[in-house]
């Protein structure tokens, strides 16, 4: 059973006395998400969609069990994916039946404190090819052509009408206009929902390549010359309605190949930096090759943009297809090192309940090597963190950290399901570990820790297994 630390008025106030202790020096770190207690924020979760159903359908596969369950298991996060096409079937009107079934959804992650991420998603640009995304009526091919590839369905990306249909979004004005109208109209409905987090402006957006280029030259010169002005204009957008709300933005997903990202300056105060974290050989059914050094030169390429611009950064996808294959293990333990080393957290892909990309089988029991992503977390600090790694081999997650002077005292944990004991060193204590929003027993358990102003804290979080193996 967690240890529950319950603090007598006394020692309260002992550890609100202020000490003289600075904080930690961050120069040259990648800033941290935080919330509106100006607490860091880690975001651990999974992406929740319905790609199939739509109008009055729409929506209808993703139920109350996605955040009861992922909640269950710590998770705390869900970027949740919504279609253009479905928002506006038809140019200047706007379902509010849609909007009513997202603010369901969202209604559900509220009851089990899940943060959410509205992703404007779209797949080979929309459902002129047979996919989902920007609506039939703003796809402008100029009659080039498109050949399905259903094996292969990201090759469509290369078919000349799909990167048309882009260029035509990102520099014709009317379909300029109507993109943001979209976005002020999600961003008028939602801004005081409590569980949205941010809105992600569109998800893995591509774009033409020139005769000239190769592939990495050309995602640099679109994220540069298109995606950037796309952004500023769809954040200033979502400003007119929403001044406060994260506005999140991606690269094209050449990044998977540790090509740095061309993106520019987004004017705007609160920009994440939201890249995938995908593997084109893993994709396509190869194993995890630890040699060939992926992790590695992905994590050096994708710190680049959030170093120069200081932006948060925060992974939105990842996880490859076949997660049971020898070396998978493996990969899911170096990936998770490496996502803990640099972001604010991430969301894998995807909470479903079957075979395929499915975190969990149609029991809600999770998939060969997906248990490894389910660790215990610093969901919000109060204070500069200074370190935060999770031993899964010892069953230890150990966090160590500086108070901040002024605003929230109170540190979060978030501990999946099993027995630990949470205790903290230097002027703090462990106010109460309890249940998450909405659990049962066997649920995962929030801890809460109070420090002083300033004060130098370690937090540990030890499995009940691994107590025992130490105390033999």
């Amino acid at each position: 059973m967690l240890r529950t630390t319950l603090a007598a008025g006394a020692v309260v106030a002992a550890l609100l006395a202020p000490p003289g202790v600075a904080h930690a020096d961050t120069a040259g770190a990648i800033p941290v998400l935080t919330d509106d207690r100006g607490r860091a924020l880690t975001l651990r979760g999974w992406n929740v969609e319905d790609k199939t159903n739509r109008g009055e359908q729409a929506l209808s596969a993703i139920t109350e069990r996605h955040f009861r369950d992922m909640r269950a298991q710590g998770f705390n996060f869900a970027r949740l994916l919504v279609f253009w096409d479905d928002l506006e079937p038809k140019r200047g009107q706007y379902s509010e039946s849609y909007l009513r079934k997202i603010e369901r959804v969202l209604d559900w992650a509220e009851k089990y404190d899940v943060n959410v991420l509205i992703d404007a998603h779209q797949d080979v640009f929309g459902p002129a090819f047979g996919h989902r995304g920007v609506p039939a009526w703003a796809t402008r091919t100029d009659g080039l052509p498109f050949t399905p590839h259903p094996d292969d369905w990201f090759a469509e990306y290369f078919e000349p009408a799909v990167q048309r249909a882009f260029t035509h979004l990102y520099e014709d004005e009317d379909l300029r206009r109507a993109q943001a109208a979209m976005w002020r109209v999600l961003a008028d409905r939602f801004e005081d929902h409590p569980a949205v987090l941010g809105y992600d402006l569109i998800n893995e957006p591509m774009g033409e390549l020139r005769a000239d280029e190769d592939l990495p030259t050309a995602a640099r010169r679109i994220e540069r010359e298109q995606l950037t002005p796309m952004y500023n204009r769809l954040a200033d957008a979502v400003r007119s309605v929403d001044r406060d709300t994260w506005v999140f933005v991606e690269p094209t997903p050449i990044v998977g190949e540790g090509v740095p990202t061309g993106l520019g300056r987004i004017d705007d105060p609160k920009i994440v930096y939201a890249p995938h974290f995908y593997n084109t050989a893993m994709e396509a059914g190869a194993d995890y090759d630890p040699a060939a050094g992926w992790i590695e030169t992905y994590e050096q390429a994708v710190t680049q943009y959030p170093r120069d611009y200081q932006v948060p950064v925060v992974v939105g996808e990842w996880g490859p297809l076949n997660n049971s294959l020898p070396n998978m293990n493996r990969f899911y333990r170096e990936a998770m090192a490496s996502l803990g080393r640099y972001g604010s957290g991430w969301a894998g892909y995807v909470w479903c309940y079957g075979g395929g990309y499915c975190a969990v089988d149609g029991a809600g029991t999770f998939r060969t090597n997906k248990e490894l992503t389910a660790e215990p977390y610093a969901e919000a600090v109060a204070g500069t963190v200074a370190s935060a790694a999770y031993d899964s081999g010892a069953g230890v997650y150990r966090l160590e950290y500086t108070a901040s002077r002024q605003g929230s005292r109170v540190t979060e944990l978030s501990l999946p399901p099993g027995a630990w004991q949470v205790t903290a060193r230097g002027k703090a204590i462990v106010l109460r570990t309890d249940k998450a929003a909405g659990q049962s027993d066997k649920g995962g358990r929030t801890a809460w820790v109070l420090a002083a102003p300033g004060a130098r804290v370690t937090v540990t979080a030890t499995r009940a297994a691994a107590r025992q193996a130490a105390a033999r």
